[in-house]
Order: C-alpha cells, then structure tokens, then sequence
C-alpha cells in the first residue's frame, strides 16, 4: 500500500485527498493500484485466506488488547475500501467485484461453521467476527446506497457487540482462568445479572430484530440483493448458522 501511495505521488506531485479524487487514473494503473490496496485492506478486515492471524490474536491478547482489536481495529479495513478503493478507484472497484464477493461469501460461511466446532470463548467471537466483517464487504460492493449504509451500521454495531462479547469474556477469565466453554454450563444459577447481560450481547451478534445487527444485516442483504442475489443467498446462510454456534 505504501508503495502505491509514492507511486500515485510520482504520478500526481500530492497526496492530497481531495486533488486525488479529481484525477483520472487509467484502467491499467486503477487496477494494479486497487489490487495492492486490496492486499493490505482485505488482511485488515479479515478476508480469507488472510484471516488465520485474527484469532489467534485474540486468544493471545489480554481482554482490553481484544477489545481494541475487536472494535476499533478491524474497521480499518472496511474503512479503507470505503474511503480510498470505491472513490478512487471505482472502475476497478466494479471489475474485481466477483472476486470480493466470492472471498467474502467464503469468509462469511467458512468463519460461521468454523465457529460452531471452537471450545474456546475468544476463538468463537473472532471467527464470528471475521463472518461479520465479511457480511460488511459483500454491502460495501453492492454499489447502492442501501448496501453501503447497512455495511456502516453493520461496522459500528459489531464494534459494540465483539467489544463487550470479549469484556464479558473476560470477567469469567479473570476470576476461573479458563475460557473453555464446557466449565461454564450452569452459570445462571452463580451470576444471574451476567448471563442476562451475556444473552442480550449473544442476540445482539445474531441479529435479533430490535438490535443494531439486525438492522445492519437487513440493509446488507437488501442492497446487495439488487447487485448479487446468489451472494446475497449464501450469505444469508452465514445468519442461520449464526444462530447455530451463538446458542
């Protein structure tokens, strides 16, 4: 990505954003340029088959490093494609559209039935949070406003869900040193209060209607329907099976 920043500063003599999006890049430089800053942002979102660091980052990390991870950090992908590959660069940005849409269906359904099989309270939410970032790119590439809105508030819920997902992880951590989900059956009858908050934060990453997920997701799928219907249809699979590893 550094490298394609000096090279559209030899190109154009700046860097300034707004002198940027009234240069016209050719075909050939559009694409070259969008593939490198897709190399870096797909890592960042995770995509697969560049996803295998996020969990094991998270399982490594202290609560308060997953947090951060969880819900700030992993929007730097997104945010990058929003900002600087569709504005910039929006002829390649329709060209290699299949591709995203086939790595992110992928990512959404392969993430979703890898969750399922986990025993591990972190490595669950970060591969349902590799699922969801997944869902947001398949609404940043609709290319309609529905889409884009719904990968927006799809991004900032799942900042507020994961977030408070792995600090209620980690309050179990801290007090029993385990995160393995088979020691923590019968919880509700020790810490009512906490598994009603559990709950709710486990619904919200479903996507319960009423919660901010589900309004994120619905507009995902509505705009990308109109672009895609078959991505749309195998991503909504990820839903489902959403339900599946959350309960």
């Amino acid at each position: 990505m550094l490298l394609s920043i000096l090279y559209i500063y030899y190109q154009i003599g700046t860097t300034d954003y707004e002198v940027l999006l009234t240069f016209l890049f050719s075909k050939s430089e559009q694409k070259f340029l969008w593939f490198s800053f897709f190399g870096s942002f797909a890592t960042k979102v995770p995509m697969v088959p560049a996803h295998l660091w996020l969990p094991e980052a998270h399982v490594e990390a202290p609560t308060a490093g997953s947090v951060i991870l969880a819900g700030i950090l992993l929007k730097l992908g997104t945010y990058g494609f929003l900002r600087f590959s569709l504005p910039l660069f929006p002829e390649a940005s329709f060209y290699f559209a299949p591709i995203v849409y086939l790595l992110s269906i992928v990512g959404i359904v392969y993430t979703s039935f890898t969750a399922i099989r986990q025993t591990d309270f972190k490595r669950i939410i970060a591969y349902t949070s590799i699922a969801h970032m997944n869902l947001v790119m398949v609404g940043l590439f609709s290319f309609n406003t529905i889409g884009l809105e719904g990968a927006i508030l799809q991004s900032l819920s799942h900042g507020f869900v994961a977030s408070a997902l792995f600090l209620i992880i980690g309050i179990v951590y801290e007090r029993h040193h385990t995160r393995m989900v088979k020691y923590y059956g019968g919880l509700v009858h020790t810490m009512p209060l906490y598994t009603f908050i559990f709950l709710f934060f486990t619904m919200s990453n479903i996507g319960l209607p009423g919660t901010g997920s589900f309004v994120g997701e619905f507009l995902i799928l509505a705009g990308s329907f109109k672009t895609n219907t078959t991505a749309t249809f195998i991503s909504a699979t990820g839903m489902i099976v959403g339900g599946c590893y959350s309960l």
